[in-house]
């Protein structure tokens, strides 16, 4: 895997965390912990996202 598409993937990945943190976030009866648990996922990727390409934003 070259690392344009693994970077690609993170990024992906990345997104679909911040969908679902803004899903859970909109419901009714959210979960604290769920929520600070996908918080803490989208951070490790944009922390190996920024390692392997520090211009990412």
């Amino acid at each position: 895997m070259s690392l344009t598409s693994h970077l690609d993937q993170l990024r992906q990945k990345h997104q679909a965390l911040e969908k679902q943190i803004e899903d859970e976030q909109r419901r009714p009866s959210s979960d604290p912990l769920a929520i600070a648990t996908l918080k803490r996922q989208k951070l490790h990727l944009k922390d190996e996202i920024t390692r392997l390409a520090p211009d990412y934003h």
